[in-house]
């Protein structure tokens, strides 16, 4: 491959990467049916044609946008796995790490969004994806014994996805909806009823050092 053509091909990642954030700004700012494809390019400093170019239609470029933010959810949940970490823990780690990526993270943010449009077919479904690596986990708690005895794990799994992607919805319009300390205060809740009470105290509801370290760094 000559330089020259990897060049081309970099630029042209570039722009399609700029295009794709250009869109879910102007989606986050007042949804992807109303959306102006004149308005994303000129966001992205970019030509109409140019935009053509890489997406053939709005689905295309909406479609896209749900792609990345799977992509990011998928490096959210796989950032928050640790050595030695305990299923619940991961739990944990990963509602805080989704939380703060929700802040963040314009992309990842609309692709939830996108997910719960009704009037069109999704292709990338966030919160399905979501819904279901909380079931594996807390399954996977079950399994090594690390759910207290009567604590059934399909409920436990409700409760995590349902608190969560409640935080999720209302956190698009007041950010306290995804702190750490409203995270940290539904463990808070969940947990005892989760855990044998002799494990609480390994559990750590703000949760663990990278999670905080992430947080911090975010933070500068």
């Amino acid at each position: 491959m000559t330089e020259q053509l990897m060049v081309k091909q970099e630029r042209a990642a570039r722009t399609r990467d700029s295009l794709i954030r250009s869109a879910a700004e102007v989606f986050d700012r007042g949804g992807s049916s109303a959306a102006s494809l004149t308005l994303i390019s000129a966001q992205a400093g970019v030509s109409n044609g140019a935009l053509h170019f890489h997406f053939a239609s709005k689905a295309s470029l909406v479609d896209a946008v749900g792609e990345s933010a799977l992509a990011r959810l998928l490096a959210v949940t796989a950032g928050a796995r640790q050595p030695g970490q305990s299923q619940v823990q991961l739990l944990v780690d990963a509602t805080h790490a989704l939380a703060g990526a929700l802040r963040a993270d314009v992309v990842l943010r609309v692709g939830f969004a996108l997910s719960g449009e009704a009037s069109r077919p999704v292709q990338a479904d966030l919160r399905q994806h979501w819904r279901h690596w909380v079931e594996r986990t807390v399954k996977q708690a079950e399994a090594g014994g690390e759910l207290r005895r009567g604590a059934g794990a399909q409920d436990a799994a409700m409760a995590v996805v349902a608190a969560t992607m409640g935080f999720e919805v209302l956190g698009t319009r007041d950010a306290a909806w995804l702190s750490a300390p409203t995270v940290a205060g539904f463990w808070q809740l969940l947990l005892p009823a989760l855990v044998p009470a002799a494990d609480l105290a390994a559990i750590d509801a703000d949760g663990s050092d990278g999670i905080r370290a992430l947080r911090g760094a975010r933070a500068r």
